[in-house]
């Protein structure tokens, strides 16, 4: 079988099962490696010690599945309407209340049968964001987009706002051409944009400044109030970067059913989650991106926005 018909029958199915991009890369050793060695020696991870300790798995896509020779790539938007003001903000790839790696493995699963079916003797093993692999990387080797200065994966048609999940294979199938332009031009809206300066140079990001680490990876530490205090409304992650993004004007609002916002969740307030319990936490949030990040931490982040918001006493 001509291994290009295959790649595209992979696409179009990727197509049907609700993915808006695919596109596939050869399994090489991935340009942003030694950057990622470079920004991990920085301290750049914070306290994500899991990322050094798999640091060689990054190395190329073995790591992960020995004797892989393609890595396709999808992206699927998730973009909604804009935040309703005056409430405690989630990111908004987590205000579905579903948790992406799911709803991505599962349609992953269905495109890697898909291509064993097609090729039967090819090995294959889905990815979403968990495994050491640099999935940025392999998305611009695809021809999916090029790097922001926000360190985002940017498309011409999506803006930022998609999820990334792979395939690996043991197959060889027929590669897309590199994303090689970048067309942020001269724009450095989303670094003048960023209220706690995360960003010590273009393309750098430093976790330790970071709004989106400190309210949810930071699940047991402190947060100085110096930063603290530059947080807003921001009580699970941070979209301010994305928000000022021009690129990020065209993108699209229509997503999977998957991921279309609850309005429970788009009119959170910190006193929602302040007076929450642990019976009612595990109610409300049970299987959403959330709960993952814990009740405890959630209400620090709450009882920052609350104070950011002048609700209660500083």
């Amino acid at each position: 079988m001509v291994m290009g018909s295959v790649s595209e029958q992979v696409k179009r199915q990727a197509a049907r099962l609700g993915f808006d991009l695919a596109g596939i890369a050869p399994a090489v050793s991935p340009p942003g490696f030694h950057p990622l060695l470079e920004w991990l020696n920085r301290g750049y991870a914070a306290d994500m010690v899991w990322m050094e300790r798999r640091q060689d798995a990054y190395r190329h896509p073995d790591g992960v599945l020995p004797g892989t020779r393609s890595v396709i790539v999808t992206a699927v938007n998730y973009h909604s309407e804009s935040p309703v003001p005056g409430t405690a903000r989630i990111a908004r790839y987590a205000l579905s209340g579903r948790d992406y790696h799911d709803v991505l493995r599962q349609r992953l699963q269905c495109l890697a049968e898909e291509l064993r079916e097609l090729l039967p003797e090819a090995r294959t093993r889905v990815v979403v964001d968990t495994a050491p692999l640099l999935e940025r990387d392999f998305a611009r080797l695809a021809g999916i987009g090029w790097f922001g200065r926000n360190t985002m994966l940017i498309s011409r048609r999506l803006g930022s706002w998609f999820f990334l999940g792979a395939i690996l294979t043991s197959a060889e199938l027929d590669y897309d051409e590199p994303f090689s332009a970048d067309y942020c031009g001269t724009c450095t809206r989303c670094l003048d944009a960023c209220p706690t300066q995360a960003f010590p140079e273009p393309y750098v990001l430093d976790s330790r400044r970071c709004i989106s680490y400190h309210t949810i990876e930071n699940r047991s530490g402190s947060i100085p109030d110096d930063l603290a205090e530059r947080f807003g409304d921001w009580v699970f992650g941070c979209d301010i970067c994305q928000e000022v993004c021009p690129w990020n004007r065209f993108a699209p609002e229509d997503s999977i059913p998957e991921f279309r916002p609850r309005p429970d969740l788009q009119n959170l307030t910190a006193d929602d989650l302040l007076s929450l319990s642990d019976e009612q936490f595990s109610e409300r949030f049970s299987g959403t991106p959330l709960e993952r990040t814990g009740l405890a931490a959630l209400q620090r982040n709450a009882a920052i926005v609350a104070r950011n918001q002048q609700r209660v006493p500083s």
